[in-house]
């Protein structure tokens, strides 16, 4: 082990006049396993706008796809500790480690306490010198930067570095090139302040002293120096605090909002503008089951939903860039489900049996198979999107307008047609409820485009049709019998998705046979602890054994609903206890086990995300402040 006896720039501490400083610094706690893994909510994400990394509370990045967030993973150790691949930070026995991030960056601090002191791991994906994170682009430097300093005592630091399938380090200019099997053409080198030994190194630092690694792929850019880091956290800080100098939201929760919206943005292609729904695949639902998906694609609908939760809070560049995206992607009004970064929507879904899957919860698949599904709802996403946008401002061209008004149609002619749905069952379809009602918003919002447009004829006609699903809804998805709205128009069982129409303006809040479906699904649905499940899959079959999580995108909805009916301070109560269920640095996972209050699924989620933002707004303007009282 090498002694180290310069000293060097406590990096935090040197670059602090230049940063926000951080609002709470958590306790130390001890590192828990899970059947060998660390649960899925101690780790927290970082990202450059083209791939993200998870980084685990015992130091190790267990999750990093290059060269985007759609490749084939380099580190997947989360889904298979032994041969998955990691980069690793070892300090010892660690009796304590907390999270923090440095202000409202993506910035992440890692400090692990042992016997002998602390040390501190800030890790970063830099961006570049005067990065705009609000244009499309590539601000990021393709590279991965790890700051390790000793800030109290003496700590003896090992680094190891096992890519995936294996590689052959050899010493190069700047450091090590690492060659990976699985690789070749990927051009990774590490590079670090202090001797390495192969992919890594073991060092005794005493306080003050430090070493500094730099991963870089297909050539970096070369920007972030590893023996004067603090320019690139710098640059890093600069990007993410100029991004967010439109934020604008002064109600409930305001720092969990705001870290709600970095944590969304960090799932933003920038190249383009789309946006994926998750950066992992296959974490599971459920612990032992066989629902575990992959989510690094972007869907329409969460990519819909999720720039319009930024705009809702003054970050409004996000919601033209994606919906050009989309459009763009668009021939004779046909919408994909999905699409890749590329836009492809040959998106094969494949098992890989080489790992065994967090806590042993395989399979791990790659790819979705739900990207040949059949989902209406695609076609009010995209719509009410446009519509939204020209409300601040946007102006729809001819060839824009043109393709918007393909879209109304088309869903004017599928409403009725049975389709998988937002949960995407791998059962034969049926007419969902909330499908005919997001094609509902596509008549609505397209009649008020073009009422707008002069174009009476049509909004004369699209919005009889809208009023003509109103009606089926109210009248062929109600259950007499459980004084319910179903999930399907004909019969069915309750569905959560139905909360979401009354925020769309489907259905009022405050219709009786809404407000009676909000109470059979509080009912019925609810897991515990004000959290609820999508649907009951002993009564809506969805293809697929076993159970899952509750979900909290539908929890979120809830909360929206009571918020509509008037019930302000039930809702804001219910907001308070979800913002609760966060991880020590405001994350939020797809799924939560009822039981145990563990995060199930992929982590971070745009939709649990997404649905904090805009719950939030919604109690913001029905009159709860920052300090959460409401003064309606």
């Amino acid at each position: 082990m090498a002694e180290c006896r310069q000293k060097d720039y406590p990096l935090i501490d040197t670059a602090s006049s230049m940063m926000p400083q951080t609002r709470h610094i958590p306790s130390f706690r001890p590192i828990e396993y899970l059947d060998g893994y660390l649960p899925i909510e101690d780790h927290g994400l970082i990202g450059d706008g083209t791939t993200a990394a998870l980084v685990g509370l015992d130091g190790t990045i267990s999750w990093l796809c290059l060269p985007r967030f759609d490749s084939a993973p380099v580190f997947c150790s989360i889904l298979d500790r032994g041969v998955g691949g990691a980069f690793r930070i070892d300090a010892g026995k660690v009796i304590g480690a907390r999270h923090r991030y440095l202000g409202d960056t993506a910035i992440l601090i890692t400090e692990l306490q042992t016997d002998s002191g602390i040390v501190r791991i800030t890790d970063l994906m830099p961006l570049r010198d005067n990065a705009d994170l609000g244009k499309e682009g590539m601000p990021s430097t393709g590279e991965l930067l790890r700051c390790v300093e000793v800030v109290e005592g003496v700590g003896d630091v090992k680094v190891t570095l096992d890519i995936r399938g294996g590689s052959d380090p050899e010493r190069s200019a700047k450091g090590i090139n690492l060659r990976p099997h699985r690789f070749p053409g990927l051009g990774l080198e590490l590079e670090s302040s202090r001797q390495l030994d192969g992919a890594g190194g073991s060092w005794r630092l005493e306080r003050g002293e430090s070493v500094t690694f730099c991963l870089r792929w297909n050539g970096g850019r070369g920007a972030s120096s590893v023996d004067a880091p603090v320019a690139a956290v710098t640059n890093t800080t600069e990007g993410w605090l100029g991004w967010l100098r439109a934020f604008d939201y002064h109600g409930p929760q305001r720092p969990l909002v705001r870290r709600s919206a970095i944590t969304i943005k960090l799932l933003d292609y920038l190249p383009n503008g789309s946006l994926i729904a998750a950066p992992t695949s296959s974490l599971p639902e459920r612990i032992g089951g066989e629902r575990n998906w992959d989510y690094r694609y972007a869907w329409v609908r969460d990519g819909s939903f999720a720039v319009n939760s930024l705009r809702r809070i003054g970050l409004e560049a996000e919601a033209e860039q994606f919906l050009r995206w989309a459009l763009g992607l668009c021939k004779d009004a046909n919408v994909n489900v999905m699409y890749t970064l590329d836009g492809e929507t040959n998106i094969e879904e494949i098992v890989d049996n080489e790992l065994e899957g967090y806590r042993k919860s395989g399979p791990v698949r790659w790819g979705n198979a739900a990207s040949d599904q059949v989902q209406h709802d695609v076609y009010g996403d995209l719509v009410d999107l446009a519509y939204q946008w020209t409300t601040r401002g946007g102006e729809l061209d001819g060839s824009l307008w043109t393709q918007v008004r393909g879209l109304i149609e088309r869903a004017a002619e599928v409403w009725d047609q049975p389709d998988q749905g937002i949960w995407e069952v791998r059962t034969p379809g049926r007419v969902q409820t909330y499908s005919a009602g997001i094609c509902h918003v596509a008549l609505d919002r397209g009649a008020k485009l073009a009422s707008r447009l002069g174009k009476r004829d049509d909004a004369e006609r699209w919005s009889r049709s809208a009023a003509r699903i109103q009606r089926a809804i109210l009248d062929q998805a109600w259950s007499e019998r459980g004084q319910y709205l179903g999930q399907g128009l004909g019969g069915g069982h309750l569905d959560a998705a139905v909360l979401g129409l009354p925020i769309r303006r489907v259905i009022p809040a405050d219709h009786p046979r809404m407000v009676a479906t909000t109470e059979a699904i509080s009912r019925e649905l609810g897991a515990g602890g004000g959290l609820l499940y999508r649907y009951l899959h002993t009564r809506s079959p969805d293809g697929l054994d076993g159970g899952e999580g509750a979900f909290l995108l539908c929890t979120f909805w809830m909360i929206d609903n009571l918020t509509l009916q008037g019930r302000v301070e039930e809702a804001q109560e219910q907001f308070d206890t979800m913002c609760a269920r966060t991880n020590t640095i405001g994350l939020l996972p797809e799924q939560i086990d009822p039981g145990t209050g563990r995060f199930l699924g992929n982590f971070p989620q745009a939709f649990s995300h997404l649905g904090l933002v805009s719950t939030g707004v919604s109690l913001w303007r029905a009159g709860v402040g920052e300090d959460g009282r409401y003064r309606g």
